[in-house]
């Protein structure tokens, strides 16, 4: 069974101001980590991961129970580990 993607809202925002072409890379890249997370994920800190996606990077967490991937922050690569 695959994971289920969710998008916080500010994330959701990040993605909304971006432009189209890099936003659809960004989504395309979050829908290709459902099937297998641990292939595109890396560990971070605590309890979040971080995907690479060019010059950004997407930080989320994972609840393993009930197979949801929580996307919290989408940021530049410079900023995104700043928060």
């Amino acid at each position: 069974m695959s994971y289920l993607v969710k998008v916080d809202k500010k994330a959701q925002d990040f993605l909304d101001k971006l432009p189209q072409n890099i936003s659809l890379r960004i989504i395309n890249k979050l829908e290709q980590i459902k099937e297998n997370p641990f292939h595109f994920l890396e560990h971070y800190e605590g309890e979040y991961y971080k995907l690479r996606i060019g010059d950004y990077r997407a930080l989320m967490d994972i609840d393993f129970q009930r197979k949801i991937i929580w996307v919290r922050i989408i940021d530049k690569r410079g900023r995104v580990y700043k928060r």
